[in-house]
């Protein structure tokens, strides 16, 4: 199917949050289809994990609708709401493991809040997960301060994935590694997405995601949110976007190929 023709999995309409007296978004739309990467960037302040986070229930919009996988977020019940998180996963920064837990642990509590299954099989689960993000099986005894960054995101992406879910959502899923790392972390989620029919959204500021892996891309500017491919995007007149995009980091990003195809 093509993508313009796929359903949409997310549908924000209307969309106003704000702090007090601070508005981060106003009358913003947002839509992700099934099946698709979307990332999502912006400048500091624009609120991308904040739109993140409304997304996903842990933030309550001063208006706007919301919804996920065909249900309006505001119309369920409390029963409902956990019902359908059970359909979505999400790797916050640097995994946000719990640390008094070991790894194979952490993956569990999913399971256990959402499934009630024997520690047993939950631990079988786990280490499944666990093969799946490309961990060492020794990974799941392991407590999250024993280690590295880029594994300690790939434990809290194993957690993500604990019930396998419809939805992903990964915050700055790359932040913190070296240009090796989230490469590999990149293709990960790529390999991911194909296996599992996965939809993913993607909080980054890396221009080499974005390129790599993102069908399209959601600009947060001027409270609002322009989405397209990087090559519609580029296109477009605003400061911010011509700078993000056609910047010497973003140039050197896309590659000739780009470049060259849209007239830079």
């Amino acid at each position: 199917m093509n993508a313009q023709h796929r359903e949409s999995v997310i549908r924000v309409t209307g969309l106003r949050t704000q702090f007090g007296r601070q508005i981060i978004h106003d009358g913003l739309d947002f839509e992700v289809r099934r099946g698709e990467i979307m990332g999502i960037v912006g400048g500091s302040g624009t609120g991308k994990s904040v739109l993140l986070r409304t997304v996903i229930g842990l933030i309550t919009p001063a208006a706007g609708r919301i919804e996920v996988l065909g249900r309006d977020l505001d119309a369920l019940s409390a029963r409902e709401r956990l019902e359908l998180q059970r359909r979505w996963g999400v790797l916050f920064q640097d995994g946000a493991l719990f640390s008094s837990l070991t790894v194979g642990q952490n993956i569990a509590v999913p399971m256990k809040e959402h499934l009630k299954l024997p520690a047993a099989f939950s631990g079988e689960l786990a280490a499944l997960k666990i093969q799946m993000v490309g961990l060492p099986p020794e990974a799941c005894g392991k407590y999250p301060s024993e280690l590295s960054g880029g594994m300690r995101k790939r434990a809290g992406l194993a957690r993500a994935l604990a019930l396998d879910p419809e939805i992903v959502f990964l915050d700055e899923p790359t932040a913190g590694l070296d240009p090796i790392g989230a490469a590999n972390f990149d293709q990960l989620i790529l390999d991911l997405r194909n296996a599992m029919g996965l939809t993913v959204v993607m909080v980054t500021h890396d221009l080499d995601s974005l390129h790599t892996i993102c069908d399209r891309v959601s600009v947060l500017v001027d409270k609002k949110v322009k989405v397209g491919t990087i090559a519609e995007l580029m296109e477009d007149p605003h400061p911010w976007i011509q700078d993000y995009f056609r910047g010497p980091r973003g140039r050197a990003a896309l590659g000739d190929d780009v470049i060259e195809r849209v007239g830079v």
